[in-house]
């Protein structure tokens, strides 16, 4: 792994790719929301900043998967928004993963760490 392969805070983007999905599932629970302010609102969780080139293939296929619905909404001062809400699907889908993904997480720490404790 390589700096240029991580993000400002140190996680190597293989890391974030593997959390990418849900954890932009779980931004949406708060209600619909544009790129930008996902984007922000993952930085701001401290998984680094989500660049559009990364982010909106996952709304696409989100949105083929129909795991999101989007609306596009005027522009107070600029241009439309395209918003993206979670659908029921998502909803299910990220009930569904969440369980999983702390199951996995905790048997990859505990696997990785066994050698890093040792009693004495």
């Amino acid at each position: 792994m390589t700096r240029e392969d991580s993000s400002p805070e140190g996680w190597p983007s293989d890391w974030l790719r593997a959390v990418l999905g849900l954890s932009v599932l779980q931004v949406l629970t708060d209600g619909p929301s544009y790129g930008y302010a996902i984007t922000t609102t993952l930085a701001e969780a401290g998984l680094g900043q989500v660049k559009g080139g990364t982010l909106y293939p996952l709304l696409t296929r989100f949105e083929t998967a129909g795991l999101v619905s989007t609306q596009w909404r005027a522009g107070t001062q600029g241009p439309g928004r395209k918003y993206f809400s979670l659908t029921d699907a998502g909803r299910a889908e990220l009930a569904e993963q969440l369980p999983l993904w702390e199951r996995f997480s905790t048997i990859t720490t505990n696997h990785l760490m066994r050698g890093n404790h040792h009693e004495g």
